[in-house]
């Protein structure tokens, strides 16, 4: 449904991160009417800057948290049925280190990861002798053992998107760059004021609830709604990763044990390069000021190259990013004790029959970004009336819809119609776009009707697809959160992307 200027919303929400889009999404596919506001651009914080798995948490099961691990692991399967371009299987090796944990820690270990949830398309986890097994090829020699299971890698900043073409399909108003500037209830209607991030412009909207979605910025944004500041304080933790060319054949992972007792990824990234982190050390400052240490990149690259047989030297780096994770506490830890830290999610409601609600979100993963709606959206039911869900957890958002044919039978159908274009592009839109693909190229016949090529394989089409349909603004939200492609494109290509769509006048 479209909204009339003045009409009143069932629920508004600040944060486009995936916390706020899946939250939006669940909420339009019950009929609401929703509104979902982000003061940057959508993903732009934490959600683009995660450690782009999709996993149980295999690690969590050493704290006992088997209740978070158990709903990961059963979100990771609807999660592969709800965006299949998006998220896919990986095989993650654990090379065995006699001195860290024993063998038979870590098989009861992985028999739990296989049997906390019920696995529909996920191979079980098994003992490898790394001798002559590709696994082994990339590790040095003294490393005999390890364990192989399963996990799935997924896009972060695209899941966004997905969850927010999914709201937007099903009536909800999609507001980029509008910053909440201040809310006040009237009665059971809140007055939400916004301010156009570019152009400085200032609208009124009006909603039955609200939801605070914003992450790492949370508590910032209670302290603008009137009568709705929160007491609880979030942890932000620093998650650091970096990005060098590609370490290995296969599309194999590793998860590897740090001389902390903490652990790491190693893992085949945009089709070239090997992704490796996370860290986990706290953050003080404001959220937007985030990046990388060198110290960070010296812990990362020193616990990989005990591994690696050929290591990683720092001026193989071709990216680092970070993010900042709002974690909360679960026990009376220290301040500099991580471990009373939950990667769960948690609410705060307030109001009620006669006031209008606001539910706060904390924490959260973005595995479990599906489950946490659902939470929230149960949490508003005992104040605000709620319909059921018109459509399965399992139903796929838009681009997933691919049928019994899968991804695989969507790209071969498209190499048919599509014979002109290069399988490499062809692979890379299927998976970024899915059935959305066939969209972007409506009525083109050959390359050269994609127009202007600006790098790599990003062309002038994809560009402004990008722009009428997904929000883009910049040169940054397409290159480094709609694609990655500015892991190939030059600084100069960058450049000329850039005055190109200012050229067009943005959207």
């Amino acid at each position: 449904m479209t909204r009339a200027p003045g009409d009143i919303y069932d629920l508004f929400v600040i944060g486009g991160g995936i916390n706020g889009a899946a939250i939006a999404c669940a909420a339009a596919d019950r009929g609401l009417g929703v509104a979902l506001a982000d003061a940057r651009d959508f993903a732009e914080g934490t959600s683009s800057r995660s450690s782009k798995l999709i996993h149980g948490g295999l690690r969590y099961l050493e704290t006992y948290d088997f209740r978070l691990v158990r709903h990961a692991l059963l979100e990771r399967e609807i999660l592969m049925a709800r965006t299949p371009h998006l998220v896919w299987p990986i095989r993650l090796v654990l090379p065995h280190v006699p001195a860290l944990r024993p063998r038979w820690l870590i098989r009861l270990g992985l028999f739990l990861y296989d049997h906390l949830a019920r696995r529909k398309t996920l191979p079980a986890s098994r003992m490898v002798r790394l001798a002559g097994h590709e696994f082994g090829a990339p590790l040095k020699p003294e490393y005999r053992f390890a364990f192989a299971y399963s996990d799935c890698r997924g896009d972060d900043a695209r899941l966004v998107i997905a969850n927010l073409l999914g709201a937007q399909a099903r009536g909800a108003s999609i507001l980029p760059r509008r910053r909440v500037t201040g809310a006040r209830r009237t009665g059971e209607v809140w007055q939400i004021e916004l301010a156009d991030a570019q152009t400085g412009e200032t609208s009124t909207v009006a909603a039955r609830a609200l939801v605070n979605a914003a992450g790492p910025w949370v508590a910032q944004v209670a302290h603008t709604l009137e009568g709705a500041a929160t007491g609880r304080r979030p942890r932000l933790v620093r998650g650091s990763h970096i990005v060098v060319p590609r370490l290995w054949e296969g599309e194999h992972g590793y998860f590897l044990q740090t001389t902390d007792n903490r652990t790491m990824e190693m893992f085949p990234y945009e089709n070239g390069f090997t992704s490796i982190g996370t860290t986990d050390t706290p953050w003080e400052q404001p959220p937007e000021e985030i990046a990388v240490s060198e110290a960070e990149v010296s812990y990362m690259l020193e616990q990989v190259n005990r591994y690696l047989r050929n290591p990683v030297r720092p001026e193989d780096i071709v990216w680092r990013y970070a993010g900042v994770r709002p974690l909360f506490e679960v026990g009376g830890g220290r301040d500099s004790d991580l471990s009373t830290l939950t990667r769960d999610y948690s609410f705060e409601i307030g109001g009620g029959r006669d006031a209008a609600p606001v539910l706060t979100v904390f924490g959260g993963k973005l595995t479990t970004h599906r489950r946490m709606a659902e939470d929230a959206l149960a949490r508003l039911a005992v104040v605000f009336p709620m319909p059921e869900p018109a459509h399965p957890a399992d139903a796929p958002l838009p681009g997933g819809e691919f049928g019994p044919a899968g991804l695989a039978g969507f790209e071969a159908g498209m190499a048919r119609r599509h014979a002109w274009l290069p399988a490499g592009l062809r692979t890379r839109l299927a998976r970024l776009y899915g059935t959305r693909m066939e969209i972007l190229l409506e009525s083109v016949t050959s390359l050269s009707g994609l127009g202007r090529c600006f790098g790599a394989d990003l062309y002038q089409r994809e560009v402004d697809f990008l722009i009428r349909t997904e929000w883009a603004r910049t040169a940054e939200d397409i290159l480094w959160r709609r694609t990655k492609l500015g892991l190939w494109l030059s600084p100069g290509q960058a450049l000329e992307l850039a005055e190109y769509i200012a050229g067009r006048g943005g959207a």
